[in-house]
């Protein structure tokens, strides 16, 4: 355990920071899921909005360093070509 004023507050702020980065990639999870839904369904509309949300969502993960910029990429690609595919 932390003695210093300091390292104490990094503890407190890093175990902020991990709760964040983690309900952000379970919302981040949970569009995906929604685009997959959608596609697997049909609803071309419904995929269309859908794949706007998880795109959003990825590269604001990717910004903020919680998946690689090349695994985003990666991501939506696969996206952007089963969106095609429908």
């Amino acid at each position: 355990m932390a003695n210093i004023k300091s390292a104490k507050k990094r503890i407190l702020v890093n175990q902020t920071k991990a709760l964040q980065n983690k309900m952000f990639r379970s919302a981040l999870k949970t569009d995906i899921k929604k685009y997959y839904a959608a596609v697997e369904a049909g609803d071309a509309a419904l995929a269309q909005d859908t794949y706007k949300a998880a795109v959003k969502k990825i590269d604001q993960a990717a910004a903020r360093g919680i998946i690689h910029k090349n695994a985003a990429a990666r991501k939506k690609s696969q996206f952007t070509k089963a969106l095609n595919k429908m």
